[in-house]
């Protein structure tokens, strides 16, 4: 998955205001007790990121 369709699937899902904001401060335990954008400024995949926002945010199923 590319960066610019993880953001807009993460717009799309909390809005365009919401995401980054909740992507800078909500903790994630699947990804190590990192936020969205600590997880992603420490390599891990795109995809592998989405798929725990998925899982914490009960993230529709059209969006998965």
């Amino acid at each position: 998955m590319r960066l610019s369709e993880f953001w807009s699937r993460m717009n799309t899902h909390f809005g365009a205001g919401y995401a980054e904001s909740w992507a800078q401060d909500y903790v994630i335990a699947a990804l190590g007790g990192r936020t969205v954008n600590q997880a992603l400024a420490d390599g891990v995949a795109a995809k592998e990121v989405w798929r725990a926002v998925c899982v914490t945010a009960d993230v529709a199923s059209r969006l998965r």
